[in-house]
C-alpha cells in the first residue's frame, strides 16, 4: 500500500488516557497584518471530572479486552441503535437521491469577512460557517478556533464513491488570519480530511489539534506535530503567551516591545451519540465527541455538536415526517446532552447538526433531524445556536434544502421563535453573539 494510503487508512493505537503538558509555538499567517505577535502555547490536560449523577458511568463508553485495556468505544445508552446492513443497502442503492449541481447555487456562498488582527476583536463572539460542520470562531479574547475543517471537493476515500460538493468553499485555509486550535469531532471523512489538516499545518504551522482518544497516532503518522487527545469529560487548559510583536514596515519586519495579554481557554471533550471509522476494519476504534470551548473574561462559550444522533426510530412510514408524534414519543433519548447542560450551565453558542437524517430507521441513531436538534439545543442550554451538517455534500436522500425548512417547523412546535434563537446562514457568513 502506498505511504499516503497507509496514513489515510491506519487504525487507531492502543488507547491509554494520560496527563501531560506540551509547549509549542503558536501563530498564524495573515495576508495584511500590520502587527504579528508570536504566541507560545502551554497545554495541560486534566483527568476526566466526575458528574454528580447516578446514571453517569465515566468509562461506560469504553470496550475493554480480556486484559482490561480499551480497544474500541461504544454508545452506552438505549437511544443508540446501529442500522441493519439490509437497511443500509436499501438506502444506498434503492432510494432516490437528490443530485444538485454547483452551478445551481442552492445555498448562497459569500466571502468571509474575518478580523485581520486579534486586537480588532469586539466584545462579541464571531462565528463564520465554512460549510458542512466547519466553523471558524473568533473570540473576544483573541482566541481563534477552527472546527472540523474539510475543504476538499469529495468527502470519501475514493472519488468514484460520489459525495462531491454542490457548494464551493467560501475561502481557502490560507485565507484564515489565525488558527490557534483545531477541534475534530471524529474520524469520518466529512469531518476529518488528511489534506485539510495538512493544509492547516502548512499555513498555521503551530496550530494545536484537539481530538478524541485514539486519533493522536493517526495525526502523528501523518506528520502533524501538535495534537492532544482527550476522553469524554476531560479538559485541556490552553494558555497562549505572547512574545514580542513584529511590525511590518516597507523596509521589513522590526521587533517592538508591544505588550499583548495572554490568551487562555478551556477545551473540554464531551459525549455525543455517533460512531467512527475510516475503513471497514476500524469501526469505533477512535472516540467521537462533542466539544466545549470557553475563553475570555467574562468567558464566551461555544458547544460544538460535531455529528450526533439523539434517539433511534425503528420504522417510520414513508408519508410521515414527524417522528415525534405520539406514537414515537416513548422512545428513549440520549441523556448526555442534558448532563452537558447541567454541568456547564449553558453556552453562548451551540453549533448543532440538523442534516443527513433520512431515512430515519437508518440514520436516526447517529444523525439528529431538525426536531432532535431543537431538543439538543434545549438540553445543552445553549442561548443561541446555528445549524451545521447540511448544505455542502449530499450525505443522505432528503432534499438538500429541507433541513432549514424543518428546523423552523420544529422551533414552532416547541414554542420557540423561528428566527433569532436557532438559525442557519449562508456559507461564509459571520454572525455575532
Amino acid at each position: 500500500m502506498p505511504p499516503l494510503l497507509r496514513v489515510l487508512f491506519s487504525r487507531g493505537p492502543g488507547i491509554y488516557p494520560r496527563q501531560f503538558t506540551r509547549m509549542a509555538s503558536m501563530g498564524g499567517s495573515t495576508a495584511a497584518a500590520l502587527s504579528i505577535t508570536a504566541y507560545y502555547a502551554n497545554v495541560t490536560v486534566r483527568p476526566p471530572f466526575a458528574i454528580e449523577s447516578s446514571e453517569f458511568e465515566p468509562k461506560s463508553h469504553h470496550v475493554k479486552d480480556r486484559h482490561g485495556k480499551t480497544y474500541k468505544f461504544k454508545n452506552p445508552h438505549d437511544s443508540w441503535a446501529f442500522p441493519s446492513f439490509a437497511d443500509l443497502f436499501r438506502t444506498i442503492w434503492l432510494m432516490s437521491w437528490p443530485k444538485p449541481k454547483k452551478e445551481e447555487k442552492l445555498v448562497p456562498v459569500v466571502t468571509p469577512q474575518l478580523l485581520p488582527t486579534r486586537t480588532s476583536s469586539s466584545d462579541k463572539l464571531r462565528a463564520t460557517w465554512l460549510g458542512h460542520a466547519c466553523y471558524y470562531v473568533e473570540y473576544p479574547s483573541g482566541l481563534r478556533v477552527l472546527f472540523d475543517p474539510v475543504f476538499e471537493d469529495c468527502c470519501a476515500p475514493f472519488s468514484f464513491l460520489g459525495f462531491k460538493r454542490y457548494t464551493e468553499p467560501p475561502c481557502a485555509i490560507a485565507d484564515l488570519p489565525f488558527v490557534d486550535a483545531v477541534v475534530i469531532s471524529h474520524s469520518h471523512y466529512d469531518h476529518l480530511s488528511y489534506d485539510s489538516v495538512r493544509e492547516v499545518q502548512k499555513h498555521h504551522p503551530n496550530a494545536h489539534f484537539f481530538v478524541g482518544l485514539g486519533l493522536e497516532q493517526w495525526f502523528r503518522k501523518g506528520g502533524l506535530r501538535n495534537v492532544t487527545e482527550l476522553d469524554w469529560w476531560q479538559e485541556a487548559e490552553l494558555t497562549l503567551t505572547p512574545g514580542a510583536a513584529k511590525v511590518e514596515t516597507e523596509g521589513g519586519a522590526t521587533t517592538t516591545g508591544e505588550d499583548q495579554k495572554p490568551i487562555t481557554a478551556k477545551i473540554t471533550c464531551l459525549p455525543c451519540q455517533h460512531s467512527s471509522g475510516r475503513t471497514l476494519l476500524d469501526r469505533d476504534t477512535t472516540l467521537w465527541a462533542s466539544w466545549a470551548v470557553q475563553s475570555g473574561s467574562p468567558a464566551k462559550s461555544v458547544w460544538f455538536g460535531g455529528d450526533t444522533g439523539y434517539r433511534s426510530v425503528a420504522t417510520v412510514p414513508r408519508d410521515v415526517q414527524d417522528d415525534w408524534a405520539a406514537e414515537w414519543q416513548h422512545l428513549p433519548t440520549c441523556p448526555q446532552f442534558r448532563q452537558i447542560g447541567e454541568r456547564f450551565g449553558g453556552f453562548d453558542l451551540g453549533l448543532i447538526p440538523i442534516g443527513a437524517y433520512h431515512p430515519r430507521q437508518v440514520m436516526s441513531g447517529a444523525h439528529a433531524n431538525p426536531r432532535d436538534a431543537v431538543e439538543i439545543f434545549q438540553d445543552t442550554k445553549c442561548r443561541r445556536a446555528m445549524g451545521i451538517h447540511w448544505g455542502t455534500w449530499v450525505m443522505t436522500p432528503e432534499p438538500v434544502l429541507e433541513p432549514p425548512q424543518l428546523l423552523k417547523k420544529a422551533l414552532a412546535q416547541k414554542g420557540l421563535p423561528e428566527t433569532g434563537a436557532f438559525d442557519v446562514c449562508d456559507i461564509g457568513e459571520t454572525r455575532e453573539f
